[in-house]
């Protein structure tokens, strides 16, 4: 599985390979022909156009030179804008290769011209790279400036390793940095990609033979197809409702039935055998005549319907979806919590409703495989984290949190990322802004908890159902088009009819996983 580093890690993992025998301008080389091999590919019908690479000072300038030195020796018509002078040995070595292929009237040193245009249709960003933070000045900005102008009439915009300006662990963009159409990146996929997908575009990670690091490798992994097909458990031949497994789905307070509606219909087009939806009196007709396809159940009011609702049936239970914040929801929840044992996975209410008091629900939880699936603000208050810093250290803080609940922790977000109780982490980057809607997260509860209650596993059910709840989204044409303006959750829950046809197969070399632009 694919890696998602920082800045700082990534540029171990170079340490690391250099170390081992590779020399950095081999390691240069390998990225460069590899990059340059992806674009003729790609965009095989903008070629004859021409291409215009702006080559930086450092190894991410040294990678430009080799794109542009590859694509020359192809026969494409290449320039190359170097609005500073190269400065690393390899990248100085490089520029120096390239210049027996290229003209030197091809090349535009020192400072940028207002116009860069002779017509390409391929702009390659290779100025600043996965060291670059900060703002984004002097002669670099004006090359910017100039491919800006390129992109907004149509050019295509190529980053290398991740576009000019966007810092690679944070995400953030500098006033002023590159929004590339897709990015290049080398062996790893960058924090800062996932978290700033609009500048990103299509990303691509291509293999250049990184080794790992000495002493281990702790940093999270990327959930892909073929990961989530091999977690997947096959429905046997001689299946029934019953091996399918039995959830129960706890919420519905009066007037939020539709939350809970919602995740019993996600759960039935994930695979669940059997869905009960116990919620308020008042909202069981609701879910008799939006779901007959599933159980309903009053909130139990004694002991006996406790049993008979929940205790004697379930597999898994989750609870939050349209719960209520309420005293009569918070003792229906510790009670639910007190008596049933087994797999649990908790949602929005849910969790809101143990603000400031992860230690009892650390008590309460009493080790059971469970999963808690909160966005920024719900991980805020349970775990007593500003949200602004939630957000700012999303790929860590539930770490923490995580631990003390003995559960595993679903960070919702862009991207999604999945903490086990001992700390690892896995990293979702599917979806579309077609999920910021309300509702979103109980589709994710139904998906979770099916994935839950077959697997056993909160760690891998929460991992696999992101991928699943965000694929979903991908897979409808209004999103491929890049609007997802009227899309309705109704809409996904149909698709994942069709999303568990994971493609299990190597992708091709050297890609090594891709992800789709998000508009």
């Amino acid at each position: 599985m694919i890696r998602v580093v920082t800045s700082a890690e990534s540029a171990a993992r170079d340490q690391a390979t250099i170390a081992s025998g590779v020399p950095s301008r081999a390691l240069m080389q390998r990225a460069g022909a590899a990059a340059a091999s992806e674009i003729a590919l790609r965009y095989r019908d903008k070629l004859h156009s021409g291409v215009v690479v702006l080559a930086g000072p450092g190894n991410n300038g040294g990678d430009a030179w080799v794109v542009a030195r590859a694509l020359a020796s192809a026969g494409v018509r290449t320039r190359v804008v170097e609005p500073v002078p190269a400065k690393t040995a390899d990248c100085i070595a490089e520029r120096a290769l390239a210049g027996t292929v290229i003209d030197s009237a091809a090349i535009i040193s020192g400072a940028v011209p207002e116009s860069i245009d002779h017509g390409e249709s391929i702009v390659v960003d290779g100025l600043l790279g996965t060291g670059g933070r900060g703002a984004v000045t002097g002669a670099i900005a004006e090359g910017i400036r100039a491919a800006t102008r390129l992109r907004d009439r149509g050019a295509v915009t190529v980053a290398l390793d991740i576009a000019s300006g966007v810092d690679a662990t944070t995400g953030t963009a500098a006033d002023g940095s590159m929004v590339a159409d897709l990015t290049l990146t080398f062996g790893t996929a960058k924090r800062g990609q996932l978290v700033n997908r609009g500048a990103s575009g299509a990303i691509v990670v291509l293999d250049i033979g990184l080794a790992p690091p000495s002493g281990g490798d702790a940093t999270p992994r990327l959930v892909d197809d073929a990961w989530v097909a091999g977690m997947l458990p096959r429905i046997a031949a001689d299946a029934n409702k019953g091996t399918r497994k039995k959830l129960a789905i706890v919420g519905g307070a009066e007037g939020m039935a539709g939350a809970a509606v919602l995740a019993a219909r996600a759960a039935l087009r994930s695979g669940i055998g059997m869905v009960k939806v116990v919620v308020a009196p008042a909202s069981v007709r609701v879910v008799q005549e939006s779901e007959p396809s599933a159980l309903a159940a009053a909130w139990p009011a004694d002991e006996e319907s406790l049993d008979s609702s929940i205790l004697n049936w379930a597999d898994t239970v989750v609870i939050g979806p349209g719960l209520g914040r309420g005293e009569e929801s918070r003792a229906l929840l510790e009670r639910v919590l007190r008596a049933w044992h087994g797999p649990t996975l908790l949602d929005a209410d849910a969790i809101t409703l143990f603000q400031d008091r992860a230690g009892d629900l650390a008590k309460l939880l009493g080790g059971r495989p469970a999963l808690l699936t909160p966005h920024p603000v719900e991980f805020s208050r349970i775990a007593g984290v500003p949200s602004d810093e939630v957000l700012a250290n999303r790929f860590e803080v539930g770490r923490a949190l995580a631990a003390q609940l003995g559960a595993s922790v679903l960070l919702k977000g862009v991207p999604t990322v999945i903490t086990s109780p001992g700390g690892e982490r896995l990293v979702s980057a599917t979806g579309t802004p077609a999920l910021a809607t309300g509702g979103s997260g109980d589709v994710l509860s139904g998906i979770a908890g099916t994935l839950l209650a077959q697997l056993g596993d909160p760690f891998a059910a929460g991992a696999a159902a992101a991928f699943v709840h965000g694929r979903a989204a991908e897979r409808l044409p209004s999103a491929r088009l890049g609007d997802v303006r009227g899309m309705t959750l109704d809409e996904i829950v149909a698709e994942l009819r069709h999303v568990w046809e994971l493609d299990a197969r190597p992708t091709r070399y050297p890609v090594l996983a891709e992800l789709p632009a998000i508009a």
